[in-house]
């Protein structure tokens, strides 16, 4: 028995427990660390079960040209692919390979972003109510992703200030963006009941969420503190897939998707909206206010201002105040006009 268990804590982790243990050393996010995995599992079986150490670019270039011609997979996704490989190779394998700065990513469309009208606006919130109209608000009043918005803990809320801090955004970093004050009654309602809801678990010996993995060892006691609780809990316990630990997690992200997708059929609005949607028209309607595209780049933490730019040409104004020929002519309404 004794050597059974000496056998079992020596024994070498296999690919994919080394790419999952690299992931957490990283912090990579959980969706992300997923991701990587079952496109390098994805990655191993395409060259029948190959290990990665002995192939190279050839294999690489292979597999990423399987994905766009076969599976006619989009640009973002053989770049995804390539991301997850690079990192084996990188991160996992520590291989300081020169080829790997050569292997070029699949150039992505310029696509312009779906923008919802401000009148689409008010059509589409008639259709939404409770939990999923208030963290809609947040997408659209405050330009949250979906997951900033679910990940929102209690203190990141200033109501003084009328400003929310997103902790940990996309590329690691935190910034500052308004909370709408039309928000902030419904809000200090809504938590109302999350207090008493962590109350209630706290009464069953339970309430405790889950903290960075830093301030977890360093200060567990927080774990249960009201500061930390989710502004969006799950109404149910399920267990943390990384530590086994059973919590009350944050709300479940295809909850607010389905409400918004029902709420655009119900509005009968002619557009591909999604969550996502309502982060392009809160810029757009912004820059259309005539806010300066520096505070509306700060506010959605782009990196850089081009991105922001995107959003230049679906103003009201349309790209440049162009006025249309037909507009300034005397056709109207399909119909010639006198000669």
């Amino acid at each position: 028995m004794k050597t059974n268990i000496a056998s079992a804590a020596t024994r070498k982790p296999n690919l994919l427990d080394r790419v999952h243990e690299v992931a957490r050393v990283r912090h990579l996010a959980y969706r992300t660390e997923q991701s990587y995995v079952n496109w390098i599992k994805r990655f191993v079986l395409f060259h029948d079960m190959r290990h990665p150490a002995q192939m190279g670019k050839i294999e690489v270039e292979g597999f990423l040209t399987h994905l766009a011609v076969r599976d006619r997979v989009s640009a973002s996704t053989q770049n995804q692919a390539l991301s997850a490989i690079l990192f084996l190779y990188k991160h996992v394998l520590n291989q300081k390979l020169p080829w790997l700065d050569d292997v070029i990513r699949a150039k992505r469309p310029k696509r312009i972003p779906i923008v919802l009208s401000r009148s689409e606006i008010t059509r589409l919130f008639v259709h939404l109510d409770g939990t999923p109209r208030l963290v809609a608000g947040l997408l659209y009043g405050s330009g949250l992703r979906l997951m900033e918005a679910l990940r929102l803990r209690v203190h990141d809320l200033d109501f003084d200030y009328g400003q929310i801090l997103i902790r940990d955004g996309k590329g690691g970093k935190d910034r500052h963006t308004v909370l709408p004050s039309g928000l902030i009654p419904d809000i200090k309602q809504h938590l109302v009941l999350v207090e008493s809801i962590h109350h209630s678990d706290l009464e069953r010996g339970e309430g405790q969420v889950k903290l960075p993995s830093a301030l977890a060892r360093k200060y567990p006691t927080r774990a249960t503190a009201w500061g930390w609780q989710w502004v969006f809990p799950s109404p149910t316990f399920s267990s943390d897939p990384r530590d086994g630990m059973v919590r009350r997690h944050h709300l479940y992200h295809q909850r607010i998707q389905r409400a918004v997708s029902h709420a655009v059929r119900a509005a009968m609005l002619n557009k591909t909206a999604t969550c996502h949607t309502l982060r392009h028209s809160f810029a757009t309607h912004l820059l259309e206010d005539g806010y300066d595209i520096r505070t509306v780049q700060e506010l959605l933490g782009h990196k850089d201002v081009k991105t922001t730019m995107i959003y230049t040409h679906v103003m009201n104004n349309g790209r440049c105040g162009v006025i249309s020929p037909l507009d300034r002519g005397r056709i109207k309404g399909g119909r010639r006009g006198d000669p």
